[in-house]
């Protein structure tokens, strides 16, 4: 490669440096870029797929591979890159990562052996320049400064960090904490972790980037690569456990972590979170350095050999860990896979497999699956194991029943961010390992499967994340309170909801205002104040909705236990109280139309009693006729007297009430007291079309008003016998309708339809055997058919029979089993207790 350019491009974060790499990539007939994270390589891969076509770009990923047959531009993560291929044009991303302990000598073998045919790009930061000069000579080193200034914004409370905002912690717990609060205080952030997914990440980064939430809350993670719209980074500490002790950041470390604040030409701040007993600060000297980009150069780089020995284990561990020759080159640390290596040689159960150079090398490719659950290497090289034995027995690959019945496991999409962040890190392992084709059967089926699985379980993951830690409601009234903020957009659903800006706030039913209930205190009055603006013009609307309303919007409410109201559309607009006469309550309304214009609210009122009035006259016709019959001058007194006490109890009383005003009414005025559908009844008076369930329904609301009392409970709607019915029951059963018998009650008309049945089967007053049929039909027993006679004027006929019955005629009664409320029977309780 004689006359192959190399060119290392150095500076810190927001040089373009990426940028310049990608325009070089296309520039070329041919290229490879290798980037540090997954995440990195496709957001890279979809730029250049826009610029060069979808059949001329491949991502390559240890968990992802898009091949097209003829991609001529590769994009890579550094440890995937297939280095024996020829291209033109190869740039190493993040160069400086080559110090790092776990993944440094995957860098160092890029930087100093692959290049481009035509061209070398290695970008990193400024600190790796001596040491390219001592590894690559032949690299042109090229400074490239910051585009916008970085400035230390000193220590900044939660509550008054500023807009795109992100806040930086060094551990789940810690992320998780800090979003919890900014959740209860500012409305909520995007939480960005090392261990979530690509597309979980992506998912919060989008949710941050598109304004919906206005921090982020992230680990040491933000700090690779993560193109940002960030105007500050708060750091929660200036200190992180590196896997192996406590320690604080080194100057490079904040500043890369620091330097994602700016963007282009818009300068950037950091600073620390403050609050709390032990917080950190930044030093005079950390803070000149990262506001300069002024760094101790690195000194070394972490190197492995890249083609070990495969002779036997002890070669392969030896060449592992072989000192390097190059004086800036130090041994890399024991990795995981590694660890995994030397942990199988110890436990020897592949002794017998590990046989030939082949099979060595195959177990030391299966030592590279990453670690993606962090279990640690005791608990990976049992992975590890399983799969080398799958690889080396049987049909020498990964079973498809072991896989599927692994997904099927994972496939899950319930449980909390803990439970779900763990099953994407294991579907992972299993993406990676369908990315080796000949570690499966069918493996591009198993690919598709598992990255689909991967997909639908980082979608659930974000929907938990922005469940728990955004509360959008309180991010439209946190920004509503700044000064030059325009006025919330406030709507109202025809069904009630109230929206602003798109977002839930609470409900008007029907005229009355319901903020949601799990709004905090402190944001009540601000919701309230928000949407007090729009509320009287609503309220005007509804009210005009309501007077031009059908008769069908309106319902009376007449629950047990409650006021009774009138309801429009299913909410409260009234309630009924007292009112001159039974069939006439007054309309009291609703405090919340009290908004309306005095005119308005009169037209509201006038149309609520009007169709009172309507309700009342359609469902209690035949107390609307009672009382003009009891104005009529022409109809006989006695008549008058026997309609007036009806009218007072709602159209039914017991005949005993009335035993004296019926003996003095002459057989025509008694025909003609029938014609008007009054039943004479054995035992009561009453009018059929009153028992029907919604005439009952509303004379007992009418009598509740008329005795200002709650509703009572109602029998159930056709329901003809009450058996053992409750005190309160029993007692409102009374005035609907229904007469006690001992442990049962039941419906009048039955007890006439039982009546009229025994007078059929007498003859005059000689004894008889009953025939029960239509008292067993109706579910009556017989302990309650023997007072259902007794009470008729029926007696047992003898002690040697006792089925044997004979009628011997009613006597009058004083007793009353239905109390009358009118101003007639008040004063005959009067007379009576004066009396005694």
């Amino acid at each position: 490669m004689s006359g192959a350019s190399v060119k290392a491009v150095l500076g810190p974060t927001n040089t373009g440096k990426t940028h310049l790499a990608i325009e070089r990539l296309c520039a070329h007939s041919s290229g490879m870029m290798g980037f540090p994270l997954r995440l990195l390589a496709r957001e890279v891969f979809d730029r250049v797929r826009s610029i060069k076509g979808d059949s001329a770009v491949a991502l390559i990923t240890g968990e992802e591979k898009i091949l097209p047959p003829h991609a001529k531009w590769l994009i890579c993560t550094v440890e995937s890159m297939p280095v024996e291929r020829d291209v033109a044009f190869v740039a190493i991303d993040e160069a400086q990562l080559g110090s790092d302990p776990e993944r440094g000598h995957v860098f160092t073998d890029r930087i100093l052996n692959v290049r481009g045919r035509e061209e070398t790009m290695i970008l990193g930061a400024a600190t790796l320049a001596p040491l390219l000069r001592s590894l690559v000579p032949e690299a042109e080193i090229i400074n490239r400064p910051r585009f916008s200034n970085l400035s230390y914004g000193g220590p900044k409370k939660l509550s008054r960090l500023p807009a795109r905002s992100a806040i930086v912690a060094f551990s789940a717990e810690e992320v998780y904490g800090i979003a919890e609060m900014i959740r209860r205080t500012r409305g909520g952030s995007a939480v960005v972790l090392g261990a979530l997914s690509p597309r979980t990440r992506n998912a919060q980064v989008a949710m941050f980037e598109s304004g919906d939430v206005d921090y982020l809350v992230a680990t040491d993670a933000i700090g690779m690569g993560l193109n940002l719209d960030l105007g500050h980074v708060a750091f929660a500490s200036l200190s992180k456990f590196d896997g192996k002790r406590q320690r604080r950041l080194y100057t490079s470390e904040m500043a890369q972590i620091a330097g994602r604040a700016g963007r282009h030409q818009r300068d950037g701040t950091f600073g620390v979170l403050a609050g709390g007993e032990r917080q950190q600060n930044f030093t005079d000297v950390e803070i000149e350095r990262i506001e300069n980009h002024r760094f101790a150069p690195l000194d070394h780089l972490f190197w492995r050999e890249a083609e070990p020995d495969f002779t036997c284990m002890d070669a392969l561990i030896a060449s592992l860990e072989r000192t390097p020759d190059l004086i800036n080159l130090r041994p890399a640390p024991e990795a995981i896979d590694l660890a995994v290596l030397k942990r199988i040689q110890e436990v020897g159960e592949l002794r017998d497999l590990l046989n030939t150079p082949a099979r060595i090398a195959r177990l030391w490719e299966v030592c590279g699956l990453p670690d993606f659950r962090h279990m640690g290497a005791e608990f990976h090289s049992r992975l590890v194991m399983q799969i080398f034995r799958y690889l080396e027995s049987g049909a020498g690959v990964i079973p498809a029943h072991a896989i599927a019945s692994e997904l099927a496991r994972l496939d899950s999409v319930q449980g909390d961010i803990s439970a779900l962040t763990g099953r994407i890190a294991a579907v992972r392992t299993w993406a990676y390992a369908s990315q080796r084709r000949d570690w499966l059967t069918d493996a591009e089926e198993w690919a598709e499967r598992t990255v689909a699985l991967e997909q639908r379980l980082s979608d659930a993951l974000h929907e938990k994340l922005t469940q728990r830690f955004v509360d959008r409601r309180t991010t439209l009234l946190v920004r509503s309170m700044a000064a030059d903020a325009p006025p919330l957009d406030v709507r109202f659903a025809e069904n009630g909801a109230i929206m602003v800006e798109d977002e839930p706030l609470g409900t008007l039913d029907g005229f009355v205002l319901r903020i949601d209930h799990a709004t905090r205190l402190e944001d009540h009055k601000r919701l309230i104040a928000a949407v007090e603006k729009r509320l009287p013009s609503e309220i005007e609307r509804r009210a005009l909705l309501l007077i031009d309303g059908s008769e069908r919007e309106f319902t009376l409410c007449t629950l047990p236990g409650q006021d009774i109201a009138i309801l429009w559309k299913g909410a409260s607009v009234a309630t009924l109280r007292r009112g001159r006469t039974l069939l006439t309550p007054s309309v009291l309304l609703h405090s919340a139309l009290g908004r309306l214009p005095p005119v308005l609210r009169l037209q509201v009122q006038e149309r609520l009693e009007t169709w009172l009035t309507h309700c009342v006259q359609t469902r209690l016709a035949p107390l609307n006729q009672f009382q003009r019959i009891s104005k009529d001058p022409e109809m006989p007194a006695a008549i008058r007297a026997i309609i007036a006490t009806l009218i007072s109890t709602t159209g039914l009383c017991t005949r005993s009430m009335l035993d004296t005003n019926l003996e003095a009414l002459p057989p025509p005025e008694r025909r003609r007291l029938r014609q008007t559908g009054i039943v004479i009844g054995a035992l009561d008076i009453f009018h059929h079309g009153l028992l029907k369930p919604e005439a009952t329904r509303l004379r007992m609301a009418l009598l509740a008003v008329e005795r200002n009392r709650p509703m009572p409970p109602l029998p159930m709607p056709g329901l003809t016998l009450l058996d053992r019915p409750a005190p309160e029951l029993a007692a409102s059963a009374l005035d609907a309708g229904y007469r006690n018998f001992g442990n049962q009650m039941v419906r009048i008309d039955l007890v006439e339809r039982i009546a009229r049945a025994l007078h059929e089967q007498r003859s005059g007053k000689s004894s008889f055997v009953p025939d029960a049929t239509i008292a067993t039909q109706l579910g009556i027993g017989q302990p309650t058919l023997a007072r259902i006679m007794r009470a008729l004027g029926f007696k047992p006929a003898g002690s040697t029979n006792p089925e044997l019955w004979r009628w011997i005629g009613r006597h009058r009664r004083k007793q009353e089993l239905i109390r009358p409320s009118g101003s007639f029977a008040v004063l005959r309780d009067w007379i009576r207790k004066e009396k005694s």
